[in-house]
């Protein structure tokens, strides 16, 4: 099997990651809840998770590390907690559900810019012309749908001169591109823990610059005498019992990326994406590709022959794993031109070979 669907789920983890899963398993129970040693096993894993996040992603205070279940869970702490009913809110034009209905479902007044593919210069200008009056600019890193790198530092930038607060979307980005809170001076960033960062699914990170409002109340294994949530990171998010199987998984997966090194990581997923767009050349297919500095492993590919589910059909009967439609991204699909249609999505991983590429590509050009 060839699989190539890690922009939604990294399917093949580094060894460490299930060895870590199973030992939490079988031996640790739940931070904060006991002084016996399971419990002090979970207490210690965790934390030590929150420092090797707090590490890669340059976060001062390691309790600014929160866990969550997913990035999903993460942008609606992170965009509840900055907006309300009536916010001027100003978004990218390639920014994924988990975006975008949160701020619907609050009655937002959302601004969409930047809506051209590959363009991070009409981006930024177009962000320019309207932010004035935004009170929270929400941008995500990499689009999911085209791998599309957005000028997030050149945006946080733009947020600073006009004191509007930013959260982004590293969704696509955490684990293979720099993302550095000290340097982006985000309100919050949201992240999963099964894409690029090789954890297990059901896991998340946000990391939070302010302190943010509740979305969850319960037990946080401290102050346990108050009727109300703490006031301090990271208890003050994390109400109920940690994943700690997961955290413990999602541990070894930052360690991972952190030894192997984004800067390596981002190297090999885009030579991938030149061997792909090299062998499709000269096909009928429509490739959705941008320049080296703007597109990380992930590409869109359109065949006017063959509807795109029936493509991902057709690839999945030769062992290829890929997804078609829309990617829960209609928002960038609709900017791109392809909502009608939607694409065939490639996406990369480290543990992508060559080999792997090219033998798609050759089964891509057999289909049609």
């Amino acid at each position: 099997m060839i699989y190539l669907d890690n922009a939604a789920t990294t399917l093949i983890k580094p060894p460490t990651v299930p060895a870590a899963v199973s030992r939490a398993i079988k031996t640790m129970a739940s931070p904060g809840r006991g002084a016996h040693r399971p419990a002090m096993a979970a207490a210690n894993e965790v934390f030590n998770c929150r420092e090797e996040a707090a590490e890669l992603f340059n976060v001062e205070e390691p309790e600014r590390v929160v866990f969550t279940m997913n990035a999903t869970h993460a942008l609606n702490i992170a965009i509840k907690s900055m907006a309300h009913k009536g916010s001027k809110v100003l978004i990218s034009g390639f920014e994924h559900n988990s975006v975008v209905r949160p701020l619907k479902a609050i009655g937002a007044d959302v601004i969409v810019g930047g809506t051209e593919l590959f363009n991070p210069e009409g981006l930024l200008r177009d962000f320019e012309r309207k932010i004035s009056g935004a009170e929270l600019v929400v941008c995500t890193h990499v689009s999911n749908a085209f791998g599309y790198i957005l000028p997030i530092y050149e945006v946080a930038e733009l947020c600073r001169e006009n004191s509007a607060p930013l959260i982004v979307d590293a969704s696509q980005s955490a684990g293979i591109l720099p993302v550095d809170m000290k340097k982006l001076g985000a309100a919050f960033i949201g992240m999963p823990g099964h894409k690029g960062l090789l954890g297990p699914q059901g896991t998340g990170i946000l990391l939070c610059g302010e302190k943010g409002r509740t979305l969850m109340e319960g037990g946080s294994g401290s102050d346990s005498i108050s009727e109300y949530m703490p006031e301090y990171l990271p208890d003050r998010m994390e109400a109920g019992t940690h994943n700690v199987c997961g955290i413990a998984g999602l541990r070894a997966g930052i360690k991972f990326v952190k030894e192997k090194g984004t800067e390596n990581i981002l190297k090999h997923e885009k030579n991938l994406l030149r061997i792909m767009k090299k062998n499709l050349a000269g096909t009928d297919y429509e490739l959705f590709s941008g320049d080296d500095d703007c597109q990380c492993g992930v590409i869109s590919v359109r065949s006017p022959k063959m509807d795109c589910e029936s493509l991902a059909q057709e690839l999945y009967k030769r062992d290829i794993c890929v997804r078609s439609g829309l990617h829960c991204a209609p928002l960038a699909h609709k900017s791109a031109g392809t909502i009608e249609t939607g694409t065939v999505r490639f996406s990369f991983s480290p543990f992508t070979s060559q080999e792997q590429i090219v033998k798609c590509c050759k089964v891509l050009r057999g289909i049609v």
